[in-house]
C-alpha cells in the first residue's frame, strides 16, 4: 500500500520536530489557545467574581495585619486554599471557594504546607493563643519549627500608608467607603503589628463558618 507523501505538506512531523523556532511558536500557540479557553470564562462566572454571602472587606487593622503576614513570608509555609478532598475538609473545614477571595489582592492560594492550611483558622483560637504562638510557637507546640516573631509585639502599625492602600483597593473593586478610608489611620492608632496580624488571622475563612 502506498504511503502518503508528507513532503508536499507545509507542516510535516519532520519539519516541526527539526525546526526549533517553529516548534516553540506552535507550543506557545497551543498554550495560548488553551489558556484562553480555560481562563476567560472565569471572568464571567458569578461564583468567581461575586463575594460569598457574609464576606466583608478587611478593616484597616485587618488589612495592616495581612500586609505583615505577606511581609514576614507566612505564605511560604501556610497555604490558604482547602481543596475539595475529604482528607482536607475533615482536617481544615469547608473547602475554599473563589467567592471568598474577591477582596484579596493578591490571594494566598497554594498547596505548599510546612505548617497547616490557615484558611479556616479564624475564630478557632483565642487572641491570647495567637499572641503566645507568634511570640514563641514552642510554648504551645513543642515540636513546631515555626520561627518566633517577638518584634511584632513592639513594632507599631504604620497608619499613614493605610488610606492610600484602601484607595488603591477600591480602584480594583473592593468596596471601601470614604469614611473607612478617612478613619483608617486613626483606627490603627497605638496598635502593634502583633495586634494587626492577630486581627487578620481571626477573620480568615469566617464567611462560610
Amino acid at each position: 500500500m502506498a504511503q502518503p507523501d508528507n513532503t508536499k505538506t507545509g507542516f510535516s512531523h519532520e519539519k516541526i520536530e527539526t525546526n526549533n523556532f517553529l516548534m516553540i511558536v506552535l507550543i506557545l500557540l497551543v498554550i495560548a489557545v488553551g489558556g484562553i479557553v480555560e481562563i476567560v470564562p472565569l471572568f464571567y462566572q458569578r461564583s468567581t467574581t461575586q463575594p460569598v454571602a457574609g464576606l466583608k472587606p478587611y478593616t484597616a487593622l485587618e488589612l495592616a495585619g495581612r500586609d505583615i503576614y505577606v511581609r514576614e513570608g507566612c505564605y511560604n509555609c501556610h497555604s490558604q486554599m482547602i481543596r475539595p478532598f475529604r482528607s482536607e475538609t475533615l482536617r481544615y473545614g469547608h473547602y475554599s471557594t473563589a467567592g471568598e477571595f474577591v477582596y484579596d489582592h493578591p490571594f494566598q492560594w497554594g498547596s505548599k504546607r510546612t505548617g497547616p492550611d490557615l484558611h479556616r483558622v479564624g475564630g478557632k483560637y483565642s487572641d491570647d493563643w495567637h499572641r503566645i504562638h507568634l511570640i514563641n510557637p514552642r510554648d504551645l507546640v513543642p515540636e513546631s519549627n515555626m520561627p518566633a516573631y517577638p518584634w511584632l509585639e513592639k513594632a507599631q502599625v504604620d497608619g499613614d500608608s493605610l488610606p492610600t492602600h484602601l484607595k488603591a483597593l477600591r480602584v480594583v473593586g473592593v468596596p471601601h467607603t470614604d469614611a473607612e478610608i478617612a478613619a483608617a489611620t486613626e483606627a490603627v492608632k497605638d496598635k502593634t503589628e502583633l495586634d494587626a496580624l492577630i486581627a487578620y488571622l481571626q477573620v480568615l475563612g469566617t464567611a462560610l463558618k
